[in-house]
């Protein structure tokens, strides 16, 4: 069994708030995490005869639910928060309520309109690799968990990600994107979703990815959006603080699953990553989403970003501290480097104060220079 991380913290806001959401990408583990809890129904929205009565009768549906309840995919019924407002505004206890959902925009949305004060908001992403550790299901093979990702299903089914991918990028069209969206042209969608696992790791350059898709660049900002809301894609914005002059504007694009980067890149098996270009890309980008693992599983928001100066000197992750600056460069390299700190080196003058990391793929984790050198499977111990 996989104990999930943000169990600890979900429980603790079940008995704290009204209601509590868990929104994240499909397949991430939300339904898992909720549906064996002693006490609630569980309606998926989804369900086409869920759905129709909660439709046609919010108010009815609401009322047959129970005590307390599920509602899985509840952003597929908008009606329903109006009517959850006045169940909640009349609890006499908390925990009354759990909604899933894995579109963040309309989630949020709903919830900001009708449920604001009375939701407790948590994300789940798929499994960190120090949840695939604790289950014995992690493999120390770098390549092996860019590779693979961390969808729970792919690792508990076994399932081969050259089959898991394709699959889940078909249903995520099928379900997620005519939702939110209707796009007209999948074909033309399906490249642009490659094109950006193309550009992960690096700063986004809208009018160069809307001129590779051969599209407006109010559509590719359009559909950018699309792929935030529905978790394929997140942001790490610039920093700016006290020296933005200095910096660029634009964020670095990554995903949250770099098993579906490698399927959309091509790639069809781990022994392909050793040679591939985007090794390095690929990298930064599994780092980044452990470290966003690490926030959303105690229930805190990302608060990540990248710095880089107008003469192109970069940090690759920086996090600000009430009293100080984290500087972590990230290196997809098994020897310690004098070149890995030069960055940090000639930044951290910027600020009175730093710590500073170098996350790469060597196993000695030596303090050079004042920096610490933390292998990647101890991202864990830089916060804990």
């Amino acid at each position: 069994m996989i104990i999930r991380e943000i169990e600890k913290v979900f429980f603790e806001l079940l008995q704290k708030f009204p209601a509590v959401s868990v929104t994240g990408p499909r397949q991430s583990g939300k339904t898992t995490l909720v549906k064996n809890i002693g006490g609630y129904n569980y309606f998926s929205l989804e369900n086409i005869d869920t759905r129709t009565f909660a439709e046609s009768d919010p108010r009815g549906f609401l009322h047959s639910a129970g005590e307390k309840f599920i509602l899985d995919e509840v952003q597929y019924v908008p009606a329903l928060f109006s009517y959850l407002q006045e169940i909640l505004d009349n609890a006499t206890e908390n925990g009354k309520v759990i909604l899933l959902g894995s579109q963040s925009f309309l989630m949020n949305q709903h919830i900001s309109q009708s449920l604001a004060g009375r939701v407790a908001m948590l994300k789940l992403l798929p499994l960190s690799y120090s949840e695939l550790k604790n289950a014995n299901l992690a493999s120390d093979n770098i390549a092996h968990n860019l590779f693979t990702g961390g969808y729970p299903r792919l690792h508990s089914e076994q399932i081969e990600p050259p089959y898991f991918f394709p699959n889940y990028i078909e249903t995520y069209l099928q379900r997620d994107i005519r939702l939110l969206k209707n796009i007209e042209n999948l074909t033309t969608f399906t490249r642009f979703i490659k094109l950006c696992a193309g550009r992960a790791g690096n700063v986004l350059n809208i009018s160069s990815l809307a001129n590779d898709a051969d599209i407006a660049v109010n559509t590719a900002k359009s559909w950018l959006s699309l792929l935030e809301a529905s978790y394929i894609v997140y942001f790490v914005q610039p920093f700016s603080g006290n020296v933005n002059r200095r910096l660029i504007k634009s964020p670095k694009l990554y995903f949250y699953d770099t098993g579906l980067a490698c399927s959309l890149l091509g790639l069809e098996n781990e022994m392909q990553i050793e040679n591939f270009y985007l090794k390095g890309n690929l990298f930064e980008n599994f780092v980044f989403s452990e470290l966003v693992k690490q926030r959303f599983n105690a229930g805190l928001p990302a608060n990540y970003y990248f710095l880089r100066d107008s003469k192109g000197v970069e940090i690759d992750c920086v996090i600000e501290k009430p009293d100080r600056m984290d500087f972590i460069e990230i290196k997809m390299s098994q020897t310690l480097s004098a070149s890995h700190i030069a960055n940090i080196k000639s930044l951290k003058s910027l600020f009175s104060k730093t710590e500073d990391y170098v996350i790469y793929s060597g196993t000695q984790e030596p303090v050079y220079h004042d920096v610490r050198f933390v292998n990647w499977q101890n991202i864990n111990s830089l916060y804990h």
